[in-house]
């Protein structure tokens, strides 16, 4: 009997070692899946994706939304020890947040946990018109559009710039977001940005210039930018500009009749339209339109402040993108015979 006792302990130790082996095993199994879970990269084949996360959201909602696009197959327990042992449960922050290829889960809960939010960018294109722009902001779903139901008066009082006019008074420039940003809070960097941008360029302008005020700069280089995107003839036109205003001589520059004539500019100018007087047609009118007729970028803003020196009075389009310069009527008009009516001699 007391044999039988010793081998039913013996079996029982057995049994209890098979059992402890069995769950050390299974427990270092879990750690290192749990460990290979947290350094490999989520199935991410192509940049550009992002994951929300809501107000309140909870593991479980981020892990059904990885999952449901196939980038992890990991069960939520996985994803919340992780966070407990980054000392980030708790903290992950609401937002967008970008899937990149070779991310980690540990790399994600760290942006989550950090508020490193996904930044996205929205570009002000130089020339572009007032008009443009909101076009441009009210086609961006990742932004919030509190401007919608405003009118151009109505933005411009919520910038705080009641009564002025907007065109031409936005820069040109990469201004970045986050997701549920609102088009506003664009609009009023980008005419923080212009304004100290002016503010800034004004002092140093070039001596003499026919220009009473930075808004009047303003018009100018919105001219220049509409005239020429290169970069070596803008300060030469704007120089054109400048001598034609000094001698008062009309300026007689196509894009501002083009806006002064709206919506009715069909993609040509008949003489009828240069001969219709409206407060942009400078083929009629000495001196600058009343406004901007785009948004000029620093360069053209540059180049109105600090024209290049010289006699020229003329330019006429190459029609590669380029201009022929003359000084005199006479050589204008031969060059307007040669690269406009083809008759070159």
């Amino acid at each position: 009997m007391r044999s039988m006792k010793v081998r039913g302990i013996a079996l029982w130790r057995v049994i209890l070692l098979a059992v402890l082996l069995a769950l050390i095993a299974t427990g270092s199994w879990l750690w290192f899946d749990w460990a290979r879970f947290a350094r490999t990269p989520l199935a991410i084949p192509t940049a550009g994706q992002s994951i929300d996360v809501a107000r309140g959201a909870s593991f479980k909602d981020i892990v059904r939304d990885l999952r449901n696009r196939k980038a992890s197959r990991a069960s939520p327990l996985y994803w919340r020890l992780l966070a407990m042992q980054m000392h980030a449960s708790g903290r992950l922050h609401a937002g967008e947040y970008a899937l990149r290829p070779g991310m980690t889960p540990r790399d994600l809960i760290g942006d989550m946990a950090s508020g490193k939010v996904m930044q996205r960018n929205f570009t002000i294109v130089d020339g572009w018109t007032f008009a443009d722009l909101r076009r441009a902001l009210a086609s961006v779903d990742t932004l919030t559009h509190d401007t919608a139901s405003m009118d151009d008066a109505g933005i411009m009082k919520q910038l705080g710039a009641e009564g002025d006019n907007p065109e031409g008074r936005f820069l040109p420039e990469t201004y970045a977001y986050v997701k549920g940003d609102t088009d506003s809070s664009i609009l009023k960097r980008a005419y923080v940005a212009m304004t100290k941008t002016l503010d800034a360029a004004w002092p140093g302008r070039a001596q003499g210039l026919p220009l009473a005020s930075p808004y009047e700069a303003l018009i100018l280089a919105s001219i220049v930018e509409k005239e020429t995107g290169r970069a070596d003839e803008r300060p030469r036109i704007a120089g054109v500009f400048v001598r034609r205003l000094q001698q008062r001589i009309l300026l007689q520059t196509d894009p501002t009749v083009i806006y002064g004539m709206g919506a009715a500019y069909a993609g040509n100018i008949h003489k009828s339209d240069l001969t219709t007087d409206t407060p942009y047609n400078t083929y009629m009118r000495v001196g600058l339109p009343p406004t901007p007729i785009a948004l000029p970028g620093r360069a053209a803003i540059q180049a109105a402040l600090h024209p290049a020196e010289g006699k020229e009075l003329y330019f006429v389009a190459r029609g590669d993108g380029s201009h022929v310069f003359s000084s005199t009527l006479e050589e204008h008009n031969r060059a307007v015979a040669c690269y406009q009516l083809k008759r070159c001699q």
